[in-house]
C-alpha cells in the first residue's frame, strides 16, 4: 500500500515535472515568437542587414545628393506643408522615430545640406533663394537603417533674418569642455553657470534671457549657442543685440560670434572684447584657431547700462570678411579677411555668447535682449 502510494505520488510529480516542462517550453517559443514579431517594422520587413556605422563618434561628410532610403522608419515634415508658399528664412519641423539611437540627421535643400542634428527633432529656419525648391530630411540611426522625407516649397519672400532670439527654445552650453573631451570653451576649470529666458526686468521689450557666471575655478569659462539653422544662399550677416552687465569689472571678456557651415567648410565670425589681457576687441583666425588682435580698443563697460553691439560680416569664397563694428555708439571698421576652417561636417547657421571668468571668477550675470541675425 505504501509503495502503491508512492508510485501514484511519482506519477503525479513526473507528470507535474512534465506539465512544468512543457509550460517553459510554451512560453520560451511565446518570448521567441513575441520577440520575432516585436521587431520595428523596418527592420522585421527589411530584406537586408544594414551595415552600421563603424564609429560613431565621428561625424561623416554629408552625402550629396541624400541617400535613398533603406528600410526607413517613421520620418516626417510637418512643416511646411507639400506645395506651400513660404518666406525665407523658412520654418521646418521634422521629427524621426527611429528605433535605435540616431546617428545624424539632416535638412537637404536641392540635394545640397544645409543643416546636421544630432538629434531625431528639428525646428530650424532654413535660408533659400526666391523660387521652387525641393527640401529633404534625412536620418540615419546607429544600426545603418535611413529614413527620407520630402517636402517642395516656393519662397516668395526674403524677410530680413530672425529676432528675439534670445528667447527661442534650444540654446546649447558648454563649459571647459564636450562630454567627448573635445575644448568648448576652453578656461582652466569648469564654470557655474546658467541660462534664465524670459526676464520682464531688466529688459528693453519685455522679455530678456539671463546668462549668469560663477563657480570655484578661477579663468573658467561657459559658451552658449544657438543653432538658427541653415543655408547656402545667404553670405552677408548682421549680429544685432542689446547686452546689460550687472558687474562691468567682473568679465575677463565677453565673446560673440556668428557660424555658417556647408560644403565641408565652417566661416566662423569670431568676436571678443578682451577686457583684461589685451585691452583690445579680438577677432578668430579661423584655418589657424587663434585670436587675432585689432586696433579697437575694448575696456570694461559701465554696470547695469544696456549697450548696443552690431557686428557686420560677410562669407567671400573660402575667407570670412570681418566688415566693421558698432558697440556703445562707436563705430570701426575692420575690414579684414581670414581663410575659413575646413573639414567641418555639421553644416549651421548659429549665434553664439560667451562669457569669460577672471583670476577671481567674480560672479557676474549678463542679460541679452533683442538679439537679431540678418542675412541676406
Amino acid at each position: 500500500m505504501r509503495a502503491a502510494a508512492r508510485l501514484s505520488q511519482f506519477k503525479r510529480f513526473r507528470g507535474t515535472a512534465a506539465s512544468i516542462l512543457l509550460i517553459g517550453v510554451a512560453v520560451w517559443l511565446g518570448v521567441l515568437w513575441r520577440g520575432c514579431q516585436g521587431l520595428p517594422p523596418n527592420v522585421a520587413n527589411c530584406p537586408i542587414t544594414p551595415t552600421p556605422p563603424a564609429n560613431t563618434s565621428v561625424l561623416p561628410p554629408a552625402i550629396e545628393p541624400p541617400p535613398p532610403a533603406l528600410c526607413g522608419f517613421p520620418l516626417n515634415i510637418s512643416v511646411p506643408g507639400e506645395g506651400a508658399t513660404v518666406n525665407s528664412p523658412a520654418n521646418v519641423i521634422a521629427q524621426a522615430l527611429p528605433p535605435d539611437q540616431i546617428y545624424w540627421m539632416r535638412i537637404y535643400v536641392d540635394g545640397l545640406a544645409v543643416y546636421y542634428s544630432f538629434t531625431p527633432n528639428i525646428n530650424q529656419f532654413i535660408w533659400m533663394a526666391s523660387g521652387q525648391h525641393t527640401i529633404e530630411v534625412v536620418a540615419e540611426d546607429v544600426a545603418g537603417y535611413i529614413a527620407t522625407a520630402t517636402t517642395h516649397v516656393n519662397v516668395a519672400t526674403q524677410l530680413p533674418g530672425v529676432s528675439s532670439i534670445q528667447n527661442l527654445h534650444g540654446w546649447e552650453s558648454c563649459s571647459a569642455a564636450l562630454l567627448n573631451g573635445y575644448t568648448c570653451a576652453a578656461g582652466l576649470g569648469t564654470a557655474t553657470s546658467q541660462l534664465i529666458q524670459g526676464q520682464s526686468s531688466p529688459s528693453l521689450d519685455g522679455s530678456s534671457a539671463e546668462f549668469t557666471m560663477g563657480g570655484p575655478h578661477p579663468y573658467s569659462n561657459e559658451l552658449y549657442w544657438y543653432p538658427v539653422g541653415g543655408g547656402n544662399s545667404v553670405s552677408h550677416f548682421t549680429y544685432d543685440l542689446w547686452f546689460y552687465v550687472d558687474n562691468g569689472n567682473a568679465p575677463q571678456s565677453l565673446e560673440f560670434d556668428v557660424n555658417q557651415a556647408f560644403g565641408g567648410t565652417r566661416w566662423t565670425f569670431g568676436t571678443q572684447c578682451d577686457f583684461n589681457q589685451s585691452g583690445k576687441w579680438n577677432i578668430w583666425d579661423p584655418l589657424n584657431e587663434v585670436w587675432r588682435l585689432t586696433s579697437v580698443p575694448c575696456i570694461h563697460f559701465p554696470s547695469k547700462t544696456w549697450i548696443h553691439l552690431v557686428w557686420n560680416f560677410e562669407r567671400v569664397g573660402n575667407q570670412v570678411h570681418y566688415i566693421d563694428l558698432s558697440v556703445a555708439d562707436s563705430n570701426y571698421t575692420i575690414d579684414t579677411y581670414y581663410t575659413a576652417q575646413p573639414q567641418w561636417y555639421q553644416e549651421e547657421i548659429d549665434v553664439a555668447f560667451q562669457l569669460d571668468g577672471n583670476y577671481e571668477q567674480q560672479p557676474y550675470d549678463v542679460w541679452l535682449d533683442e538679439v537679431t541675425l540678418n542675412a541676406y
